[in-house]
């Protein structure tokens, strides 16, 4: 009994120290908020003010200290953001995460994402290179000197913080470009289906924009097989297929279409806002994270007062307002990416075909790398560049592209790789120093001259100056030859150089709308041009339900203020659901559910909300239609893989428009299956799946608890134990449609039954900005201000944006903590 006693008492004391230890660890390991602190770095005194959200007001004598207090900021509340962001910019997940994201790094350093910021660097203007060296001593000035303890991501994994440099943050511009673009996987996509599938059958699946007339192309599908590319039989297998989103640290291959890739954005002229001045909206939607992907700040120094959502690695503002105007962005998404099949010589597969004629060579540049596996040997990679841009196919594993000739060729084919031209790689980037113009302008004007050195990613700009308002889309635009007769929609034989680009659209030459007489301007991803536009800058937008949902609630009051903005922003109303819902309402079945549900579904009219059973209806059915009208057609795999990864709702559109027996017939029956067949048995299915999920009662069930948002943390949302500590989840409404978007994840996964419905993408920062009067302008994002798990500013804003409240952007009150930061 004694003994047990000591032992019970040795066990406590054991547990008492732990707990010592460990709350002294938390309290250590956050960062000096209050008082003075000497730093070496800044020419003048500066200070740290957080408000009682822990957004900090960042005041210097000069731009280059509050861009150093920026940099400080970030890494006292996001280092192991800045880390990541680092890894992944240099394509070094492997070294901490192993085997697993060693693809991932092979792709990295294929696309050769650190390779361009070094050139990029070299090229810098000026104020750019100011800019990031003084943002980088920032970071370094924290880490070096007042890093009291390492965030727990650091500890866990074993890893010391590096110094942050310059290359840094230009390579972390580069994947925000590649994370807000993509075409290339709809080019790839279109190259698979053309091995099986006529074009007319690829244009109903991949249909032209709202309804309209697919170009006319080459016949790619018969250039493929001449060329013998990937066989000519069905689906390539799975193995050569890319990976659906399968890695938490990040996945370069996942990002497939436009939907739930976008943005709101809205503006109006004084002449309809209750304060006589303008008033502007922006709310991206980007792949949910914890901590937040932004990170709220304001800066004040001579000639720079500016609030808003900055990037952890970037010195500047991305979206926000400064004492004179407001801006906001969306994503154009234009063609900016294309694909080449560069044909390898069978005698030196260094050498590539690289003109018209059959004996013309180039040879590759090459690049060895050496690539860290946490617990295994270094890998050895070479990475090649042809005349277009790097050899993504080189990247093997989830990058192979399903190319048969792909290096090293096959006796019975020729050897191919597939090259890739983009303008967010180009050296002559000048996207950092548009950011940074865009911080100080005065006028609508001045903002629009900044922008014509923008690169990428292209965006829809609306902005707002006291008097004036104007959308415009900024970024670099390549111009195609007259003769290319496939308009990058698909990969180009890299040896004809009539599918070269020929130069890029001048930047005044971008559509743009100035002062409309309407009074508000507005974009939601959909085409931003008229028909009677001269250029031809993509191809595929987002479905326009959202931009017509916008336009209907700001038609439909003649004065709007900011609480009515914020009602739009929270509008759950999906037009998507309404034109398909007297096909839903048709829909019968033998299933003893299928009364009560139709009852519901009587009288709904659309609405997303979360506490309701129709919108789980509604997209329990859509998933199951879609999976009956094109899995069969083009192959089960690939249908999980692509399109439930991207939006095929607009196909499934034009199907049950056109009553379209051949997508509709099931070729795994015998009987000939119309389209009312498919609704009735998706409708069906819906019900099945819906009772084994929610029970018994349809009116029971609740969209919410099937529709999650699921805020990732990198990399412990794959570790058990650490999961339910460092992600954040909540229960929300909306849809891919609605303006409080919430894109629907419809891919299937058999570790969790919830998975088809949750959301990982949705509104990742909402702002709401006064023009005249920037004390009234309001923000949220959905995690909160500090990246560090056990601190109150891990998800204080969680509750407040799930439930679209919001904090003042421009507070009137007294600083709650002040740090001074005094040069040295």
């Amino acid at each position: 009994m004694v003994l047990l006693r000591r032992i019970l008492l040795a066990l406590l004391l054991l547990a008492g120290l732990l707990a010592a230890v460990l709350w002294a660890y938390t309290l250590r390991a956050q960062p000096q908020r209050t008082g003075e602190i000497s730093v070496r770095g800044p020419l003048s005194r500066l200070s740290i003010e957080r408000d009682a959200h822990g957004i900090p007001t960042i005041r210097a004598g000069a731009a280059e200290d509050a861009w150093f207090g920026l940099g400080f900021a970030h890494a006292q509340d996001r280092l192991w953001q800045l880390e990541l962001h680092r890894r992944i910019g240099a394509g070094r997940l492997a070294e901490l995460f192993g085997r697993e994201a060693l693809g991932n790094d092979k792709f990295l350093r294929a696309l050769g994402v650190r390779r361009a910021a070094q050139e990029q660097w070299a090229k810098a203007d000026p104020l750019t290179r100011r800019a990031l060296e003084a943002y980088s001593a920032g970071v370094n000035a924290y880490v070096g000197e007042h890093l009291r303890a390492r965030p727990p991501e650091f500890l866990l994994l074993g890893l010391q913080p590096e110094p942050w440099t310059p290359v840094d943050s230009l390579a972390w511009s580069i994947i925000m470009a590649w994370d807000l673009g993509g075409n290339w996987r709809t080019e790839l996509l279109r190259l698979r289906l053309g091995l099986f599938l006529p074009a007319s059958r690829i244009d109903e699946l991949l249909p032209a924009y709202d309804g309209e007339r697919a170009p006319q192309l080459r016949d790619y599908g018969e250039l493929y097989t001449r060329l013998k590319i990937a066989g000519t039989g069905r689906p390539a297998p799975a193995a050569s297929m890319p990976a659906a989103a399968g890695s938490a640290f990040w996945d370069p291959l996942s990002h497939g279409g436009v939907e739930g890739r976008g943005s709101n954005n809205w503006a109006v002229a004084g002449s309809h806002s209750s304060t006589g001045f303008p008033l502007v909206a922006n709310d991206p939607h980007l792949r949910l994270s914890t901590p937040a992907l932004w990170y709220l700040a304001r800066l004040e120094a001579p000639g720079l007062r500016v609030a808003g959502a900055t990037l952890p690695g970037l010195p500047m503002v991305v979206l926000g307002q400064n004492e004179h105007l407001a801006w906001s962005f969306t994503n154009t998404f234009p063609d900016v990416q294309d694909l080449y099949v560069e044909q390898l010589d069978p005698t030196n597969p260094q050498r590539y075909r690289s003109g018209e004629g059959p004996d013309s060579w180039a040879t590759f540049e090459t690049f060895r790398e050496r690539i860290a596996v946490r617990g295994e040997d270094e890998v050895e990679f070479i990475a090649r560049r042809s005349r277009h841009g790097p050899v993504i196919s080189d990247a093997e594993g989830p990058a192979t592209l399903g190319l048969t000739g792909t290096h090293p060729p096959r006796p019975d084919a020729p050897g191919y790789a597939l090259a890739l031209r983009w303008t967010a790689l180009d050296p002559d980037t000048g996207t950092v120093a548009a950011g940074l113009g865009f911080n100080r302008a005065r006028t609508v004007d001045e903002f629009i001259a900044a922008g014509s050195s923008y690169v990428a990613p292209m965006q829809n700009v609306i902005v707002a100056d006291r008097r004036r308002i104007a959308q415009i889309s900024v970024g670099r635009v390549p111009l195609r030859k007259a003769d290319n007769d496939l308009r990058g929609r698909v990969p180009a034989p890299g040896w004809d150089t009539r599918y070269d680009w020929a130069g890029f659209l001048p930047p005044a030459e971008t559509p743009r709308e100035l002062d409309p007489r309407r009074g508000w301007l507005a974009s939601a991803n959909q085409r931003v041009h008229g028909p009677g536009y001269p250029h031809e800058i993509g191809s595929d937008w987002a479905l326009p339900f959202r931009h017509r949902r916008i336009q209907q609630l700001l038609a439909s009051r003649p004065m709007h203020d900011l609480d009515s903005f914020a009602a739009m922003q929270r509008d759950q109303h999906s037009l998507f659901a309404v034109a398909l819902l007297d096909r839903l309402r048709s829909a019968r079945s033998p299933h003893p559910l299928a009364a009560q549900a139709q009852a519901l579904l009587a009288g709904w009219d659309g609405h997303m909300a979360g506490d309701a059973a129709e919108p789980l209806i509604f997209w329990a059915w859509v998933r199951h239609l879609g999976r009956g009208l094109f899995a069969d057609q083009i192959g089960a795999e690939r249908y999980e893989r692509e399109l439930t990864q991207r939006s095929f709702h607009d196909a499934l559109l034009g199907v049950l428009q056109r009553n379209d027996s051949w997508w509709c017939d099931d070729m795994g029956t015998p009987q000939h299956e119309s389209c009312s067949d498919q609704i009735d048995r998706a409708f069906g299915a819906a019900l099945d799946e819906l009772e084994r999920l929610q029970g018994h009662e349809p009116a029971t069930w609740r969209w919410s608890r099937a529709h999650l948002a699921r805020a990732e943390h990198r990399p412990f949302s794959k570790v058990g134990l650490l999961r339910r500590h460092f992600e954040l989840q909540t229960p929300v409404g909306g849809d891919t449609y609605t303006l409080d978007a919430t894109r629907v994840w419809l891919a299937s996964g058999p570790a969790d039954a919830m998975l088809p419905y949750q959301t990982e993408h949705a509104a990742s920062l909402r702002l709401l900005m006064d023009v005249g009067d920037p004390r009234r302008s309001r923000v949220i994002h959905p995690s909160g201000q500090s990246g560090l798990v056990f601190s109150p500013g891990y998800r204080d804003f969680q509750p407040r944006w799930a439930q679209g409240q919001t904090v003042m952007l421009w507070p009137d009150t007294e600083p709650g903590q002040m740090l001074r930061l005094l040069p040295r």
